[in-house]
């Protein structure tokens, strides 16, 4: 009877669902918090389920009065794209040379000064907090309009990422280089040169190409304020409802975004240790794979028999040194043929140090009301489009995973669809949105959406490949179905990094969302850049203090979450 009795009271042990803990407590008031902040915003942007699908459709009338492109004034698209294109490389070379010693300023193991190193990591941080849109319109203040303002705008706003992943990289290579060299009495210049930089280089190498692709999209539509570029055309475009020749340059733009994206990942692939020109060919040329890795395997053996000192001339070596050569000649042609005036810009820098002068002290000059009015509404539109994408990129990113979906060629078809639409960037697509549905908070919602779910669907696609394969393997062997062993093993270790992602998301859309109203999609982005064309340059630096301080919320609020999580 005793044993029946201990039976009983252990029956309750044996469950399987989690028990009652603070942590899960605290789970649920978070997703019951953030569930009522999507609702108050979902009613503060007057958004309906209704009128969404009727809002599709005019967007779909907007594309059948844009077709087919008009492709007259096609001289005048390819030298605006030519200019954008210059405006995105300087851009980023500018960045690269200034993130550089902030990096090394903002690394632990080339500096030791506390203090600087955080005064460099506060550089870093401070550069990311304002769009570069809205730094290329105070340049365009400053400078006047030209591609000029637009490459500045782009230099700076790029040091957050860059500066940021540079530090990264240099803070994560091995102590063992860095030991040998200062054992045989190298100074702390030499050990950096020597034995840091070079384990530092391929990711620093990887992640300005990386910027170059991203700013090529922000250059798109500088234009939009002066800053120069294919987003001038755009812009002008809609203005007098001239749609045909904006679709022609928006394709324009995509071909050459979409063919910048494929070469600038071979040549990331090839620095992380892939045969670039070979890996994206593998499967329908394996025969050239075949001869190129026949032609290596000589080389190698020429150069141990020979017993060389420098590395020999493989396919890979051969492919970096060509994609070197050919970014230097890229870079000169930049300098030489765009339209800047560089003598003349170089002298007129004192400009800066006055606009400089007149955003300081911040004030509301008047505004008070406007300003926490439109914080407020593109704090909505930051949620609502964050959430929409999201329960969009979810079957996207399953449909995209390789170990998910058997059927290898619907993963690679998705996986095109959505690096096709990347190409878009996403004031463009606000400004389709709004010239088909007219102006306010919606159009600028959905618009976002739609920025949201292409990109968010590519991240929750990688994190699912990156899923353990063993506890998929255990359910599999016990029976369980496809739909039971990707709820059972992939959900749960999908969890923790999809609110690490989501937060992110939010973070990053809630920047963009503050420069929707440039286009009249609502927010902030509207008294932003109206401050900034009247010259109340004090208003300018509260709003974007505004901005900064709520996305310094969200950042703190995602760790807090996170850790409920892992």
């Amino acid at each position: 009877m005793s044993n029946k009795t201990t039976t009983t009271h252990d029956a309750p042990s044996m469950r399987t669902t989690p028990p009652v803990s603070g942590r899960l407590v605290l789970q649920w008031v978070f997703f019951v918090g953030y569930l009522l902040v999507f609702l108050w915003s979902w009613n503060k942007l007057n958004m309906s389920v209704f009128s969404f699908f009727s809002d599709l459709g005019n967007v779909g009338n907007l594309f059948k009065r844009m077709y087919p492109p008009d492709f007259g004034d096609m001289g005048r698209i390819v030298e605006a794209m030519v200019e954008t294109i210059w405006m995105a490389l300087l851009g980023t070379v500018g960045a690269v040379i200034l993130s550089y010693p902030l990096a090394l300023a903002a690394a632990h193991n080339t500096t030791k000064s506390k203090a600087l190193r955080a005064l460099s990591r506060g550089v870093i941080t401070l550069s990311r907090a304002v769009p570069e849109i809205i730094l290329a319109a105070i340049f365009v203040a400053a400078f006047g309009p030209g591609p000029f303002s637009g490459i500045l705008a782009l230099a700076l706003h790029s040091i957050g990422m860059i500066g940021r992943l540079f530090a990264d990289a240099i803070e994560t290579a091995t102590e063992q280089p860095r030991e040998a060299v200062i054992s045989v009495g190298a100074t702390k210049r030499q050990t950096t040169r020597s034995a840091i930089l070079p384990q530092a280089l391929p990711s620093m190498i990887a992640t300005s190409l990386f910027r170059f692709e991203i700013n090529l999209r922000g250059s798109a539509i500088l234009g939009l304020v002066g800053a120069g570029g294919i987003g001038q055309i755009i812009s002008e475009s809609l203005e007098t409802i001239q749609y045909r020749p904006a679709l022609a340059a928006v394709l324009v733009l995509f071909v050459v975004i979409l063919a910048i994206e494929i070469v600038s990942t071979s040549v990331r692939r090839s620095l992380i240790g892939e045969a670039a020109n070979l890996q994206l060919s593998a499967q329908r040329y394996s025969f050239l794979k075949k001869m190129f890795q026949r032609r290596d395997a000589r080389v190698n053996k020429a150069a141990t028999a020979e017993r060389r000192l420098s590395p020999p001339w493989t396919s890979e070596r051969l492919f970096r040194t060509t994609m070197l050569a050919s970014a230097i000649v890229l870079i000169v042609a930049a300098i030489v043929t765009v339209n800047v005036d560089w003598i003349r810009a170089i002298t007129n820098f004192d400009q800066i140090s006055i606009v400089l002068k007149q955003m300081l002290p911040p004030s509301f000059s008047g505004e008070r009301s406007n300003v926490f009015t439109g914080l407020i509404e593109s704090f909505a539109i930051s949620v609502v489009a964050t959430t929409l994408g999201v329960a969009i990129a979810l079957p996207l990113g399953v449909a995209m995973a390789r170990n998910i979906n058997v059927r290898r060629w619907f993963s690679t078809f998705m996986r095109m669809f959505v690096l096709a639409l990347r190409g878009i960037p996403e004031l463009i697509i606000a400004v389709i949105f709004v010239s088909a549905m007219g102006l306010g908070a919606v159009p600028g919602t959905l618009a976002l959406s739609v920025t949201v779910a292409v990109f968010a669907a590519k991240l929750f696609a990688d994190t699912m490949e990156e899923v353990s394969p063993a506890p998929r393997e255990a359910v599999v062997s016990v029976g369980a179905t496809r739909p039971q062993e990707f709820i059972s093993s992939v959900v749960p270790q999908f969890v923790s990094p999809f609110v690490a992602h989501f937060f992110y998301l939010l973070d990053v859309f809630f920047r963009s969302s503050t420069v929707l109203g440039i286009v009249g999609g609502g927010g902030i982005g509207f008294l932003l850049l109206q401050s900034i064309r009247v010259f109340e340059f004090q208003l300018t630096t509260m709003i974007v203090l505004g901005v900064y301080l709520i996305v310094l919320s969200i950042e703190w609020l995602g760790l807090g979450v996170r850790r409920l999580y892992r």
